[in-house]
Formats: structure tokens, sequence, C-alpha cells
């Protein structure tokens, strides 16, 4: 039983950090298993403590009917593993409904590797911009999202595809984009939002060759 629980747990931590990592398994006390330990990896030159483990206690099996049986357990979190692997600063982030934190974790392929952005505490400013697409097929989204970095700059937390619309008659294509403004250190006003806002309705329209609605 050790010796597949080990087993099992080290495929897990090598998955999780790479075949490469360095583990180690520490004698430690639990009240529900006898032996027990902790495994650690080596993580950025520090020892993590990943999760405990142990084999259960046959009393807690026999008193649950399970009088035949032997089994072993292992509990982990997430959130102190997610710390390390991400660089979040603070647990309590993982509480946030914040979309700026939220998002940095939206990704198609679960090994993609991420790195926890610093967010701002100031609240969120966003305004959506939609607008017809040219028919001669020349708009490419990388060319927007380029004009509202470019004119917004450190302000543009985010820029989020939120509709696509096919005119049922025309064929024009609409695309509605949420552009999420934040400032890192104070609270930006809705004023100061919408011209910046009106300048990329105006420079898109000019550049991209969009209709904006």
């Amino acid at each position: 039983m050790e010796r597949e629980l080990k087993s099992t747990l080290i495929g897990l931590a090598q998955t999780i950090f790479g075949k490469d990592v360095q583990c180690r398994w520490v004698d430690q006390y639990f009240p529900f298993t006898h032996p027990s330990w902790e495994l650690e990896v080596l993580f950025n030159d520090k020892w993590l403590e990943m999760l405990g483990c142990g084999i259960m206690r046959q009393e807690i099996l026999q008193k649950s009917g399970a009088v035949d049986r032997i089994g072993w357990a292992f509990g982990l979190g997430l959130e102190r593993l997610a710390m390390r692997l991400y660089s979040i600063p603070d647990i309590r982030l993982f509480w946030s409904e914040d979309i700026s934190f939220i998002n940095q974790f939206k990704v198609d392929n679960p090994d993609t590797s991420i790195e926890y952005k610093l967010i701002s505490i100031f609240p969120p400013c966003t305004n959506d911009i939609s607008f017809w697409l040219p028919q001669d097929e020349s708009y490419s989204p990388s060319d927007f999202y380029d004009i509202v970095r470019e004119i917004g700059g450190d302000v543009v937390d985010q820029i989020i595809l939120k509709d696509q619309f096919v005119h049922p008659k025309t064929k024009k294509i609409s695309h509605c984009y949420s552009i999420v403004y934040r400032h890192m250190e104070r609270t930006l006003t809705q004023k100061e939002v919408n011209e910046i806002h009106s300048q990329v309705e105006k420079v898109i329209a000019a550049k991209l060759n969009v209709t904006v609605r």
C-alpha cells in the first residue's frame, strides 16, 4: 500500500511540476492515517509542501462497514500550489470575481505556462464598441487590439470579443467588444474613459475601414 500510494503521488507531482522535479517524503502525523507522510517538491530552489497522505487507519474502515478493505488517502491545498505555480501573492485572490484576475487563467491548453499579472485595486470602467466589418474581408482583430492599446496605453486592462452578428439580409458581419479600462494608481472617471473610447472609435473607422454602430 505504501509503495502504491507513493508511486501514484510522485506521478501527480511530476504531472504538475514536470518529470524532472525533485521530491522527498517527510514523516508526519495525521489523525486519520498511519503511517503518514508529507510530500515535498523542490520548486524555485525551495522545498514546497505539496500534500499530506497516509494509510487509512483500519478502525475507521471497520466502523464504516468496510471490514475487509484497506486504503490510503491524501489531501492537498490547490490554492497554495497555484500560488507557487503562477506567482500569485495573496490567497484571497482565489475568491475574487474580478474578470481581470479570472481571465488570466482562461486558456485552451491546461499545460499553458501562466504567470499572474498584478491587477489594480481600483474599480474598472467598461465601455462596449460595436462596428460593421468591411466587406472586403480586410479586417484583422489583432489590428483592432493594437490600435486600442496604442491609444489607451496602460489603462487598457482587457479587450474582450463579446458578440459576433451576421445580418440576415445584407450578410454584413458585426463585432462587439468590451474594453475594460483601469488605472493601477487611481480611479478613472467615466469622462476620462469616454474620451479615450471616442478616440478609439475615430481611429478604427479611419484605419480599419469599419463602420461604428
